[in-house]
């Protein structure tokens, strides 16, 4: 007899509860029922939020090093668990259990930044002299707590994307009723679990998996005074639309380009696209989706991609030679499906792929000859896809990453520095990645995108910036 899944409470202002909604996380690989969660509802996210404003002074009133001690904690129980976090994160998205082990590790590094960064976040001082008016008196900033502040996260990174949402909060000083991904939120609540025990101060922190129409109330909630979303663009530029007074950070999505010139190395190209585009299915906003080659190497590049993606192991996600596992669930990969007919349909050739394995498995797919306007370039594909294009002028390929509506990161392989720097100074998105994929991210780093792709940035210093309000004193002689 197969044994009962486990039961997992919520945490609700400082409270481990179960509600009245039983919420179960299913394996998109084979069904099963990881874990049964429960869901909150509007009371339940209304006691949330007023907990988060009732700890809004005492959080202000924590000092650095006990934001930085809550943290350094935090992440020291998130090491201990690594193999059982990997191990939830592979179970309920799907992710190859070396990428999802990885993640874990990712999640714990971001938690050591923000430990970090809370020990060190500083003003200025401002020289209030320039006019004759300002001589004799000094000036200097610093920044306080925005206050309460909403966090939506989603299904693909549930660990590290939480991780960014949960630890600069906390950093900075701020409660945060955090809303996961329903069907991942089983990695988010072993967060919650660590920071629970680190000592987060009661009722500063609830992580409660909702309906959207829910989470829809703190979006629109003017006790939150900050909302971060990672999500889709389409539902994050609304919410931002409909958001009011808070300031608003958007980590939302991208259909990432990449050049390929004819200085590159293209065998480390070949190897880091194979990489970038199939990685967790494709299903990140960063992953590899459209590459321009210079004509002179596209044959080569070709035939050297397909050969690298048809070696690629696809399948169970706990078996560590699994490269790819499944889309989150079956409607995705019947949606890539169409969107790949519909752009063979317009002249696009498969040249491998460009068919299910099983219910949310899809193959790796090359295609070549898409037309610009198909969905599967001009759009957020978000599955295992990468389509290729020849180019005979560099700043023409520049032009065609620039074409997108998005503007998260871009690649270049170059040995031409400058082209590499030409790429740096034209091409409108929020990084680029030099001999690189855009796929490839530090959780240190200032991260997030430009366009429809998104408003403000990650990476906990820059997290903390953004959860914090810059306030100026004067002192007269």
């Amino acid at each position: 007899m197969n044994a009962k899944p486990p039961k997992r409470p919520v945490l609700l202002a400082g409270s481990w509860e179960e509600t009245a909604t039983p919420l179960d996380v299913v394996n998109p690989h084979d069904g099963s029922v990881v874990a049964s969660t429960f869901a909150a509802g509007e009371a339940e996210l209304e006691r949330a939020t007023k907990a988060a404003v009732a700890a809004a002074p005492g959080m202000r009133r924590l000092a650095a090093y006990e934001r930085a001690e809550i943290l350094a904690r935090a992440g020291d129980e998130l090491r201990r668990r690594r193999e059982e976090i990997g191990r939830t994160i592979a179970a309920e998205v799907g992710k190859a259990i070396r990428d999802a082990t990885a993640e874990a590790d990712r999640g714990v590094q971001t938690f050591q930044a923000a430990a970090e960064e809370a020990r060190r976040i500083a003003g200025e001082q401002i020289p209030i002299d320039l006019a004759p008016h300002g001589k004799g008196r000094i000036a200097f900033t610093r920044r306080f707590p925005i206050g309460p502040v909403a966090a939506i996260s989603p299904f693909n990174f549930p660990f590290n994307l939480a991780a960014h949402k949960l630890a600069p909060a906390i950093a900075a000083g701020n409660p945060v009723v955090l809303k996961p991904a329903s069907k991942t939120p089983l990695s988010a609540l072993i967060l919650a679990e660590a920071l629970d025990r680190a000592g987060v101060p009661k009722g500063a922190l609830s992580v409660l998996p909702m309906s959207r129409a829910t989470g829809e109330r703190m979006v629109t909630d003017d006790r939150f005074r900050l909302l971060t979303f990672t999500g889709s663009s389409s539902v994050g530029w609304g919410m931002k639309a409909r958001a009011g007074r808070k300031r608003v950070v958007l980590e939302l999505g991208g259909n990432a380009g990449v050049i390929v010139d004819e200085t590159a190395d293209v065998e480390r190209a070949v190897a880091r696209i194979a990489v970038g585009g199939f990685a967790l299915a494709g299903q990140s906003c960063i992953s590899v989706q459209r590459v321009y080659v210079h004509r002179r190497l596209f044959e080569r590049f070709a035939g050297m991609l397909v050969e690298k993606v048809e070696a690629l192991k696809v399948g169970d996600p706990m078996d560590p030679a699994t490269d790819l596992g499944p889309m989150i669930d079956e409607g995705e990969a019947e949606r890539v499906d169409a969107w790949i007919q519909e752009a063979v349909r317009e002249g696009a050739r498969v040249l491998t792929g460009g068919k299910r394995l099983g219910k949310a498995l899809y193959a790796p797919t090359v295609l070549v000859d898409a037309p610009p306007d198909a969905k599967v370039c001009a759009e957020e594909v978000f599955a295992p896809l990468v389509g290729l294009y020849a180019f005979d002028d560099f700043d023409r390929a520049l032009e065609e990453v620039n074409r997108s509506a998005y503007g998260l990161q871009a690649g270049v392989f170059t040995n031409d520095l400058r082209n590499a720097l030409a790429a740096f100074d034209r091409l409108e998105v929020g990084g680029v990645m030099v001999n690189e994929v855009p796929s490839w991210r530090m959780d240190a780093m200032p991260y997030g995108g430009v366009k429809n792709s998104g408003l403000g940035r990650e990476g906990p210093r820059y997290a903390i910036e953004e959860m914090t309000e810059t306030k100026i004193v004067i002192v007269a002689p």
